[in-house]
């Protein structure tokens, strides 16, 4: 099987009938979520932004929001042990539960999806403050993974209703120049991989731009799958990986085992500047996979002329790939749980669509040499 490349599907209302805005929020479970905001404040650069817990009548769970420019993350924590969210994160641990997804009719977005044959999570609701209301609904994806709709159109307040707004006069560390969600990748079983492709086709209207398989994305040792979704307008994008058959255990086999199940292997985040953006996090304790040297002896011959001086790219372990467009620049941290399951791409795209092929061999040979560390390849 051949990579292939296809455009996103037209914007009209013909043959888009669930327009996405992008991506809204994405909310995290986690064991402590005040420590966790704290982390991604420290260590990412975000700044608070709102709160939501017993204070704002909210009994079952605390809830903080941090922001950094369009990139929202929401950090949650159960309060008592009969609880969901305590579930999620005992069978899980600290790991993304929501993608959730800005439109215009949140009503509409929930009909449309169940309809197509989306297992409801959340009918539709709306929240109201002083502020305005916000209308939310949502949907099952792969393993315990939900998509929220949310319409906030009439909403003026820090967040949305439930929640407070949030800062602290005497912490607020400067941003670390991420911008918004370039796209989220999930990880899903053996032979997973074509249903929740239909999934998102047939549900959400979505298309599979891009397909890579085992041959693109192998290594001596373990191999992957992979299918990039696109929204009508091209402003959501979520690769799907399943297991390929290899030697050894691939990553992809790796996290469902500490994950316990399907879900959201990371999350890619825009920078204009990505030599500044992972200086800054290093900096501040963000730990990053590093390939070998030896890949910035060729890069040039297989990417051509860039823009960035190859000195800092090569201290830092930037990628480099090409395509048809333009070219792009990516850096992957390694796990930022205990558990080897959730990490973070930073990528600066310079005019490339894809998602970097020409660096997966280099890239995942790096993830391998961690895995071999931890006695899990």
């Amino acid at each position: 099987m051949k990579t292939t490349i296809t455009s996103p599907l037209s914007t009209s209302a013909t043959t888009d009938f669930l327009p996405l805005e992008g991506t809204d929020y994405v909310e995290f479970y986690v064991g402590n979520a005040k420590q966790a905001a704290h982390y991604y404040m420290s260590a990412f650069g975000f700044q608070a932004l709102a709160y939501a817990g017993p204070e704002t009548g909210i009994r079952d769970r605390v809830s903080y929001a941090v922001r950094q420019h369009k990139l929202i993350f929401v950090l949650t924590t159960p309060l008592k042990t009969d609880n969901p969210i305590a579930d999620h994160i005992y069978k899980h641990g600290d790991g993304v539960k929501a993608l959730s997804l800005r439109v215009s009719d949140a009503t509409r977005a929930w009909e449309e999806t169940t309809k197509r044959g989306a297992w409801s999570y959340m009918e539709p609701q709306k929240m109201q403050d002083k502020d305005g209301e916000v209308v939310l609904s949502g949907i099952h994806t792969y393993g315990d993974t939900v998509h929220l709709f949310i319409e906030r159109k009439n909403y003026r307040g820090a967040f949305m209703p439930g929640y407070r707004p949030w800062a602290n006069p005497h912490f607020q560390p400067t941003d670390c120049g991420l911008l918004y969600v370039d796209h989220c990748v999930g990880n899903v079983g053996w032979n997973q991989m074509n249903k929740w492709v239909s999934f998102y086709e047939q549900v959400l209207g979505f298309k599979n731009i891009l397909s890579f398989d085992d041959k693109d994305i192998s290594t001596e040792y373990s191999a992957l799958m992979s299918k990039v979704m696109s929204s009508g307008n091209g402003y959501v994008k979520f690769p799907i990986n399943e297991p390929a058959e290899g030697k050894k255990k691939s990553q992809v086999e790796e996290y469902l085992e500490f994950y316990n199940g399907e879900g959201c292997q990371h999350v890619a985040m825009a920078t204009n500047d990505i030599i500044q953006t992972v200086t800054e996090l290093k900096k501040r304790g963000v730990e990053f996979l590093q390939v070998p040297t030896t890949y910035y002896d060729t890069l040039l011959d297989r990417v051509g002329a860039i823009d960035e001086d190859l000195t800092p790219l090569k201290e830092l372990g930037v990628l480099v790939d090409r395509d048809n467009e333009g070219y792009l620049l990516q850096q992957f941290t390694k796990p930022v749980e205990d558990r080897p399951t959730l990490f973070f791409e930073i990528i600066q795209r310079k005019g490339a669509v894809s998602f970097g092929k020409g660096n997966f061999k280099a890239l995942f040979e790096a993830i391998e040499r961690e895995q071999e560390a931890r006695g899990n390849l």
